[in-house]
C-alpha cells in the first residue's frame, strides 16, 4: 500500500493524541512476565513487535522428532530478547528465524555471550545470523564480557534473563558504552520488581531471584513514536500545539532526549501534572547546522535529519553506527532517499551529513525498505510538499495508528 500524501497542514487548534505503551518497556516486560508470572502490565504497546513477542512467549512446545519453529518477521528486539530466553527454558529445542532481512542481522555476538555461560546454540544456515537452533538447559555460568559498543538489546536480553540464573549475572562491558539509556531501562525495570542490580564502571551485576512478588506495572507511552509529532510542530507554523500521552518527565527511555534537542527546531516542551506533554512551535527555528552525538537515542536520527532538511538546515549526526544492522542500513537509506528530495548528504559507518537546502522536490516516492521509521520519519514533509510513501502499512510495526492519528490533525492522503 502506497500513502499519497497531499501538501498539508496542522489544523489550527489545540489537538490531542494518544499513543500506546513503548514498545521498548513492553518487550523487557512481557520477558519477564513470562519468566515470572505475577507481574500485570498495563498500557502495552500495539505494535506488531509487541504482538509477536507475545505469540512467541506464549508458544506451547511439543516436544517432537522435528524441532519446532519460531518465526518473529521483521522483529530485532524479539530476536534478541527470544535467543536468551529459550537458552534458558530447560528441555525445550526450537529454531528462531525471521524474515530475509532479519537473516541478515547479526546475532553472533550475543549468541557468543549466552555460549559462554554455557548455553546450546547453533546456526541453521549462515553462521553468526538467524536462523538459530536453541536447546535449552539450565545455565551455570554468571560472568560474561561484551563489546560495549554493541547493541544494546544484546546486553538487555542477558540482563533479562540473569536474575533466573543460578548465582546471577556479572556482565563487563568493554569499551565505551552505546545506548546507556536503555541498558538504564532494562536495569530500571529489573528494580521496579524488587531485583538487585548494580552498575558500576563497565560491570554490571543483577542478582538471583527464583521468585518475585505480584507487581502492577504501567509501560510509558513511547517516545520513539512522539518524534514525528515533534518533526510535525517543528515544520508547522508558530502557535502550533499538540498534546500527547502518557508521559514522564523522568522518563526511562532515551528517546526522551527529544525535548531538548527540539528546542533547536523552536519546539518547547511543557509536562503537564497528568502525564501528558504539550509541544508547541513558539519560535523559528535556529539556522545554524545542527550539530549532536545521538549514540544514547539512534533511533530517532532518521526524524532529526527529515526534519532539519525539511527546515532548510544543516546537520552533523554521530554515534549512529548501530543503524547499519537495524531493519534496514538506515543510513544509506536516508542518503538514498533524501537524495532524490534534492538534499546534498553524506553518510559514513556512523554519521551523517547534511548540508543546507532551499528547495525540495515534489510528489517523491519514498521507499521505506521494510522500515517503519523510514516511512513515518518522512511523511511530516507533506507539510512542505506533496510526497509519496511506498510500502506505508510497515508503520504497524511500531505505531499501527499513525496514519489515522495524522488524518485527524489535517493531513491529506490518499
Amino acid at each position: 500500500m502506497n500513502v499519497h500524501l497531499q501538501k498539508s497542514e496542522v489544523k489550527n487548534q489545540e489537538l490531542k493524541v494518544t499513543i500506546t505503551g513503548s514498545k521498548s518497556e513492553t518487550n523487557r516486560l512481557l520477558l519477564l512476565q513470562a519468566l515470572y508470572p505475577n507481574l500485570t502490565i498495563d498500557n502495552i504497546s500495539n505494535s506488531d513487535d509487541s504482538e509477536v513477542m507475545q505469540k512467541a512467549l506464549a508458544f506451547t512446545y511439543h516436544p517432537s522428532p522435528i524441532t519446532q519453529t519460531i518465526d518473529v518477521h521483521h522483529a530485532g528486539t524479539a530476536m534478541r530478547f527470544l535467543t536468551a530466553f529459550f537458552a534458558i527454558q530447560e528441555e525445550k529445542e526450537i529454531v528462531l528465524t525471521g524474515s530475509s532481512r532479519m537473516k541478515e542481522r547479526p546475532i553472533k555476538i550475543l549468541v557468543e555471550a549466552l555460549q559462554q555461560l554455557g548455553a546450546e546454540i547453533s546456526y541453521v544456515e549462515n553462521d553468526g545470523y538467524p536462523p538459530i537452533q536453541i536447546k535449552g538447559k539450565k545455565l551455570t555460568q554468571n560472568k560474561v564480557s561484551l563489546p560495549a559498543n554493541v547493541s544494546s538489546q544484546y546486553i538487555s536480553a542477558l540482563l533479562l534473563i540473569a536474575p533466573k540464573l543460578e548465582y546471577g549475572l556479572e556482565l563487563t562491558l568493554e569499551g565505551e558504552i552505546t545506548s546507556v539509556p536503555y541498558i538504564k531501562m532494562t536495569l530500571a525495570l529489573l528494580n521496579e520488581i524488587r531485583i538487585e542490580t548494580s552498575f558500576e564502571n563497565n560491570i554490571i551485576t543483577v542478582g538471583h531471584a527464583k521468585y518475585v512478588g505480584a507487581t502492577r506495572l504501567t509501560v510509558e507511552s513511547d517516545w520513539s513514536s512522539v518524534s514525528y509529532w515533534y518533526s510535525i510542530v517543528a515544520l508547522s507554523e508558530i502557535g502550533t500545539q499538540i498534546t500527547l500521552s502518557s508521559y514522564k518527565k523522568n522518563s526511562l527511555q532515551g528517546d526522551a532526549a527529544l525535548a531538548e534537542i527540539y528546542q533547536n527546531f523552536g519546539v518547547k516542551t511543557i509536562f503537564n501534572g497528568n502525564n501528558t506533554i504539550t509541544i508547541s512551535k513558539v519560535k523559528a527555528h535556529n539556522l545554524l547546522p545542527f550539530t549532536y552525538d545521538l549514540k544514547d537515542c539512534p533511533d530517532i536520527a532518521q526524524t532529526i535529519a527529515v526534519t532539519c532538511f525539511g527546515l532548510g538546515i544543516g546537520c552533523d549526526l554521530y554515534g549512529l553506527h548501530t543503524l547499519k544492522i537495524k531493519e534496514t542500513d538506515r543510513l544509506e537509506a536516508l542518503k538514498t532517499e533524501l537524495t532524490k528530495l534534492g538534499a546534498a548528504i553524506s553518510v559514513t559507518n556512523e554519521s551523517l551529513h547534511l548540508k543546507p537546502s532551499t528547495s525540495i522536490n515534489e510528489n517523491i516516492a519514498i521507499k521505506t525498505y521494510q522500515d517503519h521509521r523510514m516511512a513515518m520519519a518522512f511523511a511530516p514533509l507533506a507539510l512542505r510538499v506533496p510526497i509519496i510513501i511506498e510500502e506505508a502499512e510497515v508503520v504497524s510495526k511500531s505505531y499501527p495508528d499513525f496514519w489515522n492519528d495524522l488524518k485527524s490533525v489535517g493531513f491529506q492522503m490518499e
